[in-house]
């Protein structure tokens, strides 16, 4: 089951400056203490009918919508390149969904960079960043019904607003009351 998982420096600062940084590397080397994390990490179930590949495309651009790069594969933590150029990565296991774009590999790759020729739509944002802010999952109705009734627990938004009030039968008799 696909996620969307997010983890924030402190701060928002860069975690991570050279391949072999790790926290305890990290805070002797720059002369730091305690956590580089910003609180708990957040994470989404995603559908991977509907909602994986938009997932990818919001990820990938989000080191451009941050002004940290111009194109999704300039960012070097980035699997664009992987996906959308062949480039061997060996973090990178190809989905399912990812794979069926289409047979040959060329091709494969072809349809994956086209997906980022299309703009994401404002509300699609809106909709993954409220979703992971929540951890709801990300997907149909029927999706998050299915992964309610797997886990027992809420998947999505509650409805909001009180409970309405249940009046009292009528045919009760006063004494009852």
């Amino acid at each position: 089951m696909p996620q969307h998982v997010l983890q924030r420096g402190n701060d928002r600062q860069p975690c991570f400056f050279t391949d072999i940084d790790y926290v305890r590397y990290i805070n002797d080397r720059y002369h730091r203490t305690g956590t580089l994390w910003e609180g708990r990490y957040k994470a989404c179930l995603i559908d991977t009918d509907s909602y994986l590949l938009r997932c990818y495309r919001y990820i990938e651009r989000n080191p451009v919508r941050a002004g940290m790069v111009a194109t999704p594969g300039d960012y070097r933590w980035s699997s664009f390149a992987a996906n959308a150029y062949g480039r061997p990565d060996p973090l990178v296991r190809p989905h399912q969904e990812y794979l069926a774009l289409a047979r040959d590999p060329d091709e494969r790759r072809s349809a994956y960079r086209a997906l980022f020729d299309q703009p994401t739509d404002t509300g699609e944002i809106e909709t993954i960043r409220l979703t992971l802010q929540r951890q709801h999952a990300l997907g149909s109705a029927h999706f998050r019904n299915l992964i309610e009734t797997q886990l027992a627990r809420r998947a999505g938004p509650a409805k909001i607003g009180r409970p309405r009030k249940t009046s009292l039968p009528s045919s009760l008799p006063e004494s009852a009351l």
